[in-house]
């Protein structure tokens, strides 16, 4: 069977098309994204203004295009932040319903997360020892502590890179007083990370000494190292990689200092994450240093996979 899962996003609205055999393995057959910014100039107000929500229409009748020129016969749509927050988000779903047919469901923060594990461990060979999974969102950011059996605590916290941008509002390079600001709220609105990454309960399971960052933002970090300091050819047909913390470093630092129109020609960023990629790559840094990991690693898997593998479990 054909199944074309969408990630309507903050940022982004994903499509996913595979083809799900029997044996629960599947086959790829089309991938990709449009960008719709949805929270442009209205996430903090929790608002879809009227640019980004006919943005988001129009990527999703394209989209749609897209699912009938495959043939994928179910279509499962999942909406995430910015529209689970928005005061017209029930508005935008009953317009997508009426232009597309497309029934989209909003999940909970909580629901994203464990989805998000899912596709996090279809693509990483996990231990018995837990991880701590980052997935950098437009609208939230969640974060799961897990192992390769079970989620041991999960939590969506609305620190999103759209919301981020939109409320520091972060000079062209950045400062290093804004770089502060951004740390600074990190340290007071994450406390419920700490407490969890602290508690016996992880430390009886064996302690977390590495981040798994899932697609997106991580996606960008990966290709933008392969193509700086090794090849991009390192980084075709796998699901998972390792990163060389002291690389993150190198690439960290290059973007801290790169204007937008610098990143524009930086081999590896994609042009939708041209503005993003630098608070992305602030929190990044700041888990990893305040967390003290030893490791990081990525997952080409994310939310449309675990959707998939939960499809094919069920």
């Amino acid at each position: 069977m054909k199944i074309a899962i969408i990630d309507l996003g903050t940022n982004t609205f994903n499509i996913f098309i595979a083809e799900i055999f029997p044996d629960k393995t599947f086959h790829k057959i089309y991938k990709s994204k449009i960008s719709v910014k949805l929270g442009e100039g209205g996430i903090n107000k929790n608002f879809i203004q009227e640019k980004p929500f006919i943005r988001g229409i129009r990527a999703l009748k394209k989209h749609k295009r897209t699912i009938e020129k495959f043939g994928a016969e179910k279509v499962l749509a999942f909406a995430t932040a910015a529209i689970r927050g928005a005061s017209n988000g029930k508005e935008f779903i009953k317009i997508a319903k009426q232009k597309t047919g497309i029934d989209v469901q909003v999940i909970s923060g909580e629901r994203e997360a464990e989805l998000i594990y899912y596709g996090v461990r279809s693509a990483v060979k996990m231990n018995d020892t837990p991880s701590l999974i980052m997935d950098i969102g437009g609208g939230s950011t969640e974060f799961i502590i897990a192992n390769k059996n079970e989620i041991l605590w999960k939590k969506s916290f609305l620190l999103g890179v759209a919301r981020l941008m939109d409320k520091f509002k972060p000079s062209d390079p950045i400062t290093k007083e804004e770089i502060k600001q951004i740390e600074n709220y990190l340290e007071q609105e994450l406390q419920p990370l700490f407490s969890a990454f602290d508690s016996s309960f992880i430390k009886e399971a064996g302690g977390c000494q590495e981040l798994i960052g899932s697609a997106g933002t991580f996606d960008s970090l990966a290709e933008m190292i392969a193509h700086m300091l090794y090849d991009i050819s390192i980084m075709k047909g796998i699901t998972e990689c390792d990163f060389n913390l002291e690389d993150c470093e190198k690439i960290y630092n290059v973007i801290l200092r790169s204007t937008t129109k610098e990143r524009m020609h930086m081999k590896g960023l994609s042009k939708m994450r041209v503005d993003m990629i630098v608070v992305s790559a602030i929190f990044v840094d700041f888990i990893v240093l305040r967390l003290g990991l030893k490791k990081m690693r990525l997952s080409k898997y994310s939310l449309k996979e675990g959707v998939l593998w939960e499809l094919m479990h069920s």
